[in-house]
């Protein structure tokens, strides 16, 4: 079974696919490498395709304490597999938890980045909302310690972002909410503790992105309301970057859209290998109203 072995000593399991210039795919708290799959199997015929477990995901290792968990570690954790696999630069495509941790990838390891796909980013971020979402986070990690991951997996997959994926895909839907019934819940809880409770807000990180020249996609479903203002925040700071929302979807967009999301990314990554994804104009920023100057 492969494992990339970080920096801190930590063994990520990762699977790959297909050949050419490397895209990896970060996952979201509520999923593991096993979410990519239809992300897998279309890219792999064009690209090296890799997904891999965070830590805290088996077969990844699970740390026992949550100070082996962060954001910084996160976006690290993304480097330590490409270098395990002697890839010098590749594209980076996360969702929600892997969407921050693409981010944080472009601020930490720019050098090592071909493109970021940032999808479903934001939950937290919003500045007036950072106590409830950190005390939520706190409330969940207790629900895991106390009950287990299919007692919470049960609430949790039915999340006001995740029931749209439900009524398209009874079937796809189901399997994600068994997947997510079999994670570990000693790892689920130093996650949410030392990643999602502990990671800045979006809007302290603005400088940040205003320095990102990274050619970057933004995607976000538009019923995914945490993620709505937070994606236009990224877009307006990100020189390099273009916002896709996509209708009448949730969070888990990469299974609940799967073709649109496919399509997007492939056109993305086809425009930025090509050198056809350009910083923003300055002249198509104003603060007027008809654009006049």
């Amino acid at each position: 079974m492969p494992h990339a072995l970080t920096d801190d000593g930590v063994k990520l399991y990762y699977e790959e696919a297909g050949s050419g210039a490397a895209v990896i795919f970060v996952h979201e708290f509520a999923g593991d490498h096993r979410s990519w799959e239809p992300q897998m199997r279309y890219f792999s015929r064009r690209y090296r395709a890799i997904t891999y477990g965070a830590r805290g995901y088996p077969p990844s290792d699970v740390p026992e304490s949550v100070s082996s968990y962060s954001q910084a570690r996160a976006a690290d954790d993304i480097a330590s597999v490409l270098k395990h696999l002697g890839i010098e630069k590749a594209h980076v495509v996360g969702l929600s938890m892997g969407g921050f941790a693409t981010l944080h990838f472009g601020f930490r390891h720019a050098p090592l980045a071909r493109s970021l796909v940032v999808g479903g980013c934001g939950y937290g971020a919003e500045p007036d909302r950072r106590e409830v979402f950190r005390g939520e986070c706190e409330a969940t990690a207790k629900l895991l310690d106390e009950k287990g991951s299919p007692t919470f997996a049960a609430k949790y997959a039915l999340g006001a972002a995740r029931v749209q994926y439900q009524n398209k895909d009874p079937r796809g839907w189901q399997e994600f909410a068994t997947q997510l019934a079999e994670h570990s819940a000693k790892g689920s809880a130093n996650t949410m503790r030392g990643v999602q409770l502990q990671r800045p807000s979006l809007w302290e990180l603005v400088e940040s992105m205003k320095k990102l020249t990274v050619p970057t996609l933004i995607i976000t479903g538009d019923e995914d309301e945490p993620c709505l203002e937070p994606g236009l925040l990224m877009k307006r700071s990100i020189a390099s970057s273009g916002l896709l929302v996509i209708p009448k979807s949730g969070h888990t967009i990469n299974l609940e859209e799967p073709e649109a999301f496919n399509r997007a990314v492939a056109e993305f990554l086809h425009a930025v290998e090509n050198g056809r994804w350009g910083s923003r104009d300055p002249r198509s920023v104003t603060s007027g109203v008809l654009g006049l100057k």
